[in-house]
């Protein structure tokens, strides 16, 4: 990977930028917008929201502010639990796409692997992408055997899978099959939600490469293939979170960090979900 690899390629064809800005438990309202427009002036052009986390509308709003043309922006949200099955997963797109103010989603996704409903709510999202309202079509908190289930009855492969990844949670197993069948990896609470921006080989790192201990764990993703989606309503924190492209880990500092996996799980666990 070279310092210029921006943009990933989905199985669609568009390019995903690699750096996006999540906004999961963002306030609702102004804290959101300004973090969207913020992002946006440094050079963000990926945004990453979800029905549950309601700050839909705030990202739309902040998007159609930017004075960016909407090809200019990439932007996902998700469909919620309580929305999953054929019908209601319709309705729900139908509703997203109304409180952003958009026309499209560049990719939607399943939140979260609901047993029975998960396979008919994916028929929905392949209407969604036929009918090009959706550009692309994915999961996320899928693991191993949810997504190996769903290829056995996908007409249309998803094109990428948001996990929970950090060097804490590495979820060899689950990208080793992304890799296979072509599905970009999005690495969502990439920095541990800050449990682990201490901790001594993180640090360790960081002094050695001349940066702080986020950017080392979002360069960390990068280079091992993935978009990074960090989270912040900060101003300089949304700064030093795209400052990712001037400088590499190399090969021993990637193994110093390869070898912190423990299974960290900071959010939501989705390994006992049949």
């Amino acid at each position: 990977m070279t310092n210029d690899d921006r943009t990933l390629a989905l199985n669609t064809g568009a390019l995903i930028p690699r750096v996006g800005l999540g906004v999961w438990q963002a306030p609702r309202g102004a804290a959101t917008r300004s973090a969207v427009a913020t992002a946006l002036s440094l050079g963000y052009r990926h945004v990453d929201t979800a029905r549950i986390y309601g700050n839909e509308a705030d990202v739309g709003a902040a998007i159609r502010e930017s004075g960016l043309r909407r090809d200019e922006v990439f932007v996902t949200t998700k469909l919620w639990n309580d929305d999953q099955g054929y019908d209601r997963a319709l309705r729900a797109f139908d509703q997203s796409l109304e409180r952003m103010g958009l026309d499209y989603v560049d990719l939607y996704l399943l939140h979260w692997p609901v047993a029975g409903r998960r396979l008919e709510s994916w028929r929905a999202l392949e209407k969604l992408f036929a009918e090009k309202r959706a550009r692309a079509i994915g999961v996320s908190n899928f693991l191993v055997p949810h997504l190996r289930e769903l290829l056995d009855h996908a007409k249309v492969l998803p094109a990428a899978d948001q996990v929970e990844v950090t060097p804490f949670l590495q979820q060899r197993e689950t990208r080793a099959l992304c890799a296979e069948r072509g599905i970009v990896v999005e690495a969502y609470s990439p920095l541990t939600r800050g449990r682990k921006l201490g901790h001594p080989t993180v640090v360790g790192v960081a002094a050695r490469v001349g940066r702080s201990p986020a950017q080392v764990l979002l360069r960390w993703g990068l280079q091992r293939g993935m978009v990074v989606l960090p989270k912040s309503t900060h101003a300089g924190r949304i700064a030093e979170n795209a400052a990712l492209w001037d400088f590499t880990l190399d090969d021993g500092a990637l193994a110093e960090l390869d070898a912190l996996e423990e299974g960290l799980v900071t959010g939501w666990d989705p390994r006992d979900q049949d």
